[in-house]
């Protein structure tokens, strides 16, 4: 068999070197390998197919990991006449290929020296900017290499490999090739990928272009643009800007200073705001009993399939599973009721700033949607419902504070409705973000009343200043790491980050300009000077004396991190005692005196922070429609708007707009299902009842059931 040496050898002889290479647990199928690369391997998973017919011979299919192979179709997809295709038995796969069952791979093609095997590859896989995540003759490994170094290896090999539309001859249209006569594609005379290899695609209209790659983009920045690919930019920016840094567990992301350092600003804020209400920190253990979490089955419901549990000490078996906590009532609630015996004893306000796991098993999305994260999770206990419900609003206002004052993320405040709202609560107060660029909303955080049904369940119970027994009312609130991936997304740009002054780990950043017969070390006692000024006025600064980059490189590498000012010093400046200040968000240059710089520089942090948030409102704004009827409403989520309408506020009438959503969504796209692992949905759902929205008459219809509204009800694709 080959082994990967070869393999990695063979590619280095091209200058070919993966952009990653990621070895795992012997992946048999494509669903193992999927899960088995999961956030760590870049590009589209390559499927592989070894078929043969008697009269046609042996085909080695490469396809896109969804992509559908109807063997009936092959004949006429591959331009063969007649033809029985079979899938190849693995005898013959290893005789011919050099690989075993579940290694097989288009990298193969280097062990079939005598062409007995034609290679035949999907399209796409080879489209401008695409990028394929495949075995390297192994199946405990998986790198990452483009298309066209893809095609450059088979090629020099001596595999001209067909180009076929698998995706065109699933959809049923007969001639998923193109060349004229009904077979697939083959790139040009001489097989090579021209111009970085490029290849010419099946269908005789040239290959389609990598979505949303810039035209000759360096590797060291910001190769996608967000509006083109929102997901590569995503990736790349949180990546390239040093946020985070993969990891070899799915879903759990290391989180570098630049990003923990606008977390411990989030923490900082939030603390102090929630201190002013009487809540006091504290710590629980991360590990919970599972006769605890099946204390509150109602609540742990939602829960259930994303707990993960903790079954061995060493090599023995524990006498019973512990869980890692996924929320932490039914670890607090037995201690409350320990704690509480008398009126005198309320309210409880506790707060803790720890980790969170949930074994997710959609596609993470770092920041958004991981398997372990960091959060505050607050829980109090009052006396009273009066005092209970005043505290989730104030805890609202906080959290809107958090996206506002500190993100400059504009948020909607509003109810849940009774289907979405916190499993266990009675009701649930929420944030709801939206990303312009997905025309999807996020969930921000969430403020839950949870009533007496915790109380009831944990036996809780106080004696009243009246001598009777009563049941006290609680309440449970939250906010995480997603915020930051939120402010990624709504203010990043093609260049990368743009941070918020106020939580930006460094507001400004001084370029000295070097130049022959420049006294650097003048220059750089003048850097320092400005330095020490713009901190005595309160601005986080640093001086890039990096004597091993040039200028033009320090301000790309400064503008993908998103630091709100860049300040450019040179000799003309030192010598008119001036300089230039660069604006991260809008790119405005101004030339400021040395002698106004720290309450100039203090000015324009503070006009950024206000101007980031309105634009922020407005984009939001110009997405946020209204619909009275399912055709309007449909037209309009399918514009990427925010939908607004009155409502019945009904469960079966949710369900039913989820339903109809997604079904009408899948019938446009031609598709049948939707893939359950995937992080986003198609489907339609209520993201809140808005606090603020317009008067609704009496006797409005209900948009989906025609029965009177009694309330507006916002409604998008979310994450």
């Amino acid at each position: 068999m080959t082994s990967v040496e070869a393999v990695t050898s063979a590619l280095e002889k091209l200058g070919i070197k993966p952009s990653a290479m990621v070895e795992h647990d012997a992946a048999m199928t494509v669903e193992a390998g999927l899960q088995a690369i999961e956030g760590k391997c870049p590009g589209v998973f390559v499927k592989n197919l070894v078929v043969r017919d008697k009269k046609a011979g042996l085909f080695l299919l490469s396809v896109r990991h969804d992509a559908k192979v109807d063997m009936k179709a092959l004949p006429q997809l591959l331009g063969v006449s007649g033809g029985n295709f079979r899938m190849a038995d693995s005898a013959l796969m290893t005789e011919k290929l050099g690989v075993a069952q579940g290694s097989v791979t288009p990298l193969a093609v280097m062990n079939d020296t005598e062409g007995a095997v034609r290679l035949v590859l999907d399209k796409t896989l080879v489209a401008d900017g695409a990028t394929v995540a495949l075995h390297p003759c192994t199946n405990t490994r998986t790198c990452s290499i483009s298309g066209a170094e893809l095609l450059a290896f088979v090629n020099s090999h001596g595999h001209e490999p067909l180009l076929a539309d698998f995706a065109a001859a699933a959809a049923g249209n007969g001639n998923g090739g193109g060349g004229g006569g009904g077979g697939a594609a083959k790139p040009k005379e001489g097989g090579k990928p021209k111009e970085g290899g490029k290849a010419k695609a099946a269908g005789g209209g040239g290959p389609t272009k990598g979505a949303g790659k810039k035209e000759n983009a360096s590797e060291k920045g910001i190769e996608y643009t967000k509006a083109g690919n929102l997901p590569k930019w995503y990736e790349q920016v949180i990546v390239k800007s040093e946020m985070i840094e993969f990891y070899d567990i799915s879903g759990c992301y290391i989180l570098r200073p630049w990003s923990f350092s606008i977390w411990e600003a989030i923490k900082d804020f939030l603390d102090a705001k929630i201190k002013t209400i009487g809540v006091t920190n504290c710590y629980f253990p991360m590990f919970v009993s599972e006769a605890k979490l099946q204390a509150e089955k109602d609540h742990i419901e939602d829960f259930a399939p994303e707990v993960a549990w903790v079954t061995k000490s060493g090599d023995g078996d524990l006498n019973e599973p512990i869980a890692i906590r996924p929320t932490s009532e039914t670890i607090m609630y037995p201690a409350f009721r320990s704690w509480i015996h008398s009126h005198r004893d309320l309210p409880i306000k506790l707060n803790q700033w720890c980790n969170v796991v949930r074994w997710e098993f959609k596609h993470p999305t770092p920041f958004l949607r991981t398997r372990e994260f960091l959060w505050q999770e607050g829980h109090t206990a009052h006396a009273t419902k009066e005092e209970a419900d005043v505290e989730v609003l104030q805890i609202l206002e906080f959290y809107a504070a958090v996206y506002e004052e500190l993100l400059a993320v504009p948020v909607i405040k509003g109810r849940k409705t009774e289907k979405e709202k916190f499993a266990g609560g009675d009701y649930t107060t929420t944030v709801e973000a939206f990303i312009p660029a997905a025309g999807r909303a996020i969930q921000g955080a969430t403020s839950h009343g949870l009533g007496q049904n915790f109380g009831k369940m944990f036996r809780i119970e106080f004696e009243g200043a009246d001598g009777k027994k009563a049941i006290p009312w609680q309440n449970s609130w939250g906010l995480t790491t997603r915020t930051l991936g939120v402010m990624v997304m709504v203010h990043g740009d093609d260049k990368g980050l743009v941070l918020p002054p106020r939580v930006a780990p460094l507001q400004a950043v001084i370029v000295p300009i070097t130049m022959k017969d420049v006294d650097e070390g003048a220059q750089l006692k003048t850097c320092g000077e400005i330095a020490a000024a713009l901190r005595e006025a309160g601005v986080r600064v640093h001086v890039d004396d990096r004597s091993n980059y040039n200028p033009g490189w320090k301000y790309s590498y400064w503008e993908l991190k998103g630091v709100p000012l860049r300040l450019e010093l040179g000799p003309k400046d030192m010598a008119k005692q001036q300089i230039r200040v660069v604006r991260r968000d809008t790119n405005d240059k101004e030339d400021v005196p040395l002698s106004i710089l720290p309450q100039k520089a203090a000015l324009l942090l503070v006009q950024m922070q206000h101007e980031m948030l309105a634009r922020a409102r407005q984009t939001r704004d110009s997405y946020v429609a209204q619909a009275l009827t399912w055709e309007d409403f449909m037209a309009k989520i399918g514009a990427g708007n925010l939908v607004l309408t009155p409502y019945c506020n009904e469960k079966e009438f949710e369900e039913l707009v989820k339903k109809r959503s997604k079904e009408e969504a899948l019938a446009a796209a031609g598709e049948e299902a939707e893939d359950d692992r995937a992080a986003i949905s198609l489907a339609v759902k209520t993201l809140c009842i808005p606090y603020e929205a317009p008067p609704l008459p009496d006797g409005t219809p209900c948009f989906i059931s025609g029965k009177p509204a009694v309330c507006w009800t916002l409604w998008g694709r979310s994450y």
